[in-house]
């Protein structure tokens, strides 16, 4: 592609409006992930219990269920998209200011029921989220706008994980202070919705709750046959099943293998910051020449690689150099293998449906880290870490083999698009 063609492609509104959109879609979920996580082990929660607290994202999993309420009922203010948008984030706002003020200790039902709020507001954003996104960009720049969404998503990992848990360690900081400052970062994800203009939509709200719901399904299953639709969402399921449950317990491990809060922010966070970055720069770049099949490919082959990084960081222990190689090693891996699955399934999402399909879409691909990550604390206490980290490359091989399935490396021209779909409702 003419470097023209590529500069126009980057920098205009669109790319823009990507970043804060991948923002606010991220900064929730790190919350759960790597936050609550770090502050349950701070106060002495014992790792099983910090397993199964990852339940909590099951809103995450099955936000297809209401995601044609969305469509169906259109909020009288701001819009299908925007209205949906604007509630859930100011949820999330009150709801994250607030965690803080409960006791792990006293209080860890309470504690739990208040992060499955968070992350039944966070999964209502992204059906939003996504759908604005689809609708806002033209097929060309599925792959490019993804990639930066997706390196948005990771930089909002930068409070949460980074910066939140440094002002943790401060000697004049509680977890109550902490929190209020996290969520204030849900303030750009506000002005970018009270701001943008509502996307076209090529139809209007469906006019029954059952068209809502079937008739998203119906397209899916039928466009290409159901054989070929059940193993996409197979595939979407296993991709990155291996590299959700490497990083579940991320934070703990490295509290456990010596590492303080100050060198987890500092060194682990700023590293992983930038190889999140660097891969998924690339990988948006990279795709408008290799196409998304190729990157599928190529991005999982490095990212069930990168998790040896941190079997060699459990085998070695605490070594400050070897944390940043790990987590720059896996964190490029991360970023590139997101960015390519998130637009395998914005390109195998309709634009006549494009709520609920990519509800559907973005649910399975977050069941790893659920379901399966409940399970990881367990795994850990019984095996160890480095042990551990050996099973989850095992668990990356089924998700590769499906690729000569659903993405073949010569593929991308015969691959179904939304375009053939909104011919062909």
């Amino acid at each position: 592609m003419p470097f023209q063609d590529i500069k126009a492609a980057v920098f205009n509104q669109r790319m823009l409006i990507c970043i804060f959109t991948g923002f606010a879609s991220g900064l929730p979920l790190y919350i759960l992930i790597q936050l609550v996580p770090g502050w349950l082990r701070d106060e002495g929660v014992g790792l099983a219990e910090i397993g199964f607290f990852t339940l909590i994202g099951l809103p995450y999993t099955w936000k297809f269920l209401w995601s044609p309420l969305l469509e169906r009922y259109q909020p009288k203010w701001l819009g299908r998209r925007r209205g949906w948008m604007m509630a859930s984030q100011l949820g999330l706002l009150l709801t994250i200011a607030v965690l803080g003020t409960f006791d792990p200790n006293t209080q860890l039902w309470s504690i739990a029921v208040l992060c499955t709020l968070v992350a039944l507001l966070s999964a209502t954003q992204d059906i939003a989220l996504d759908a604005y996104r689809r609708e806002l960009l033209p097929d060309p720049e599925l792959g490019l706008g993804n990639s930066i969404h997706v390196n948005a998503y990771r930089v909002a990992g930068l409070v949460p994980g980074g910066l939140s848990l440094i002002l943790a360690d401060l000697p004049l900081w509680d977890w109550d202070m902490v929190f209020w400052v996290t969520a204030v970062f849900m303030l750009p994800g506000i002005l970018m919705t009270a701001l943008v203009k509502e996307p076209k939509h090529l139809s209007p709200p469906p006019t029954s709750l059952r068209d809502a719901v079937i008739e998203p399904f119906k397209e899916f299953f039928f466009r290409d046959g159901s054989k070929r639709a059940w193993l996409i969402l197979w595939f979407i399921v296993l991709y990155k099943l291996a590299d959700n449950m490497a990083v579940a317990l991320q934070t703990p491990f490295f509290l456990d293998i010596g590492f303080s809060k100050t060198d987890i922010g500092l060194i682990a966070k700023s590293v992983g910051f930038w190889a999140s970055t660097i891969g998924t720069i690339f990988g948006g770049l990279a795709m408008i020449r290799l196409g998304i099949n190729r990157a599928l490919w190529i991005f999982g082959f490095v990212q069930l690689v990168s998790i040896l990084g941190f079997a060699a960081l459990a085998h070695i222990g605490e070594n400050k150099v070897m944390l940043a190689v790990a987590m720059g090693f896996e964190y490029l891996g991360v970023g590139l293998g997101a960015a390519a699955l998130v637009a395998f399934m914005a390109r195998t999402t309709s634009k006549l449906h494009t709520a609920t399909q990519l509800a559907l879409f973005t649910a399975l691909a977050a069941l790893p880290r659920t379901a399966a990550n409940a399970v990881t604390g367990i795994i850990v206490e019984a095996v160890g870490w480095e042990l551990f980290f050996y099973l989850c490359t095992v668990l990356a091989i089924p998700g590769m083999l499906l690729l000569f399935k659903v993405a073949p490396w010569n593929g991308d021209r015969q691959a179904a698009s939304p375009q053939a779909a909104q011919q062909n409702p």
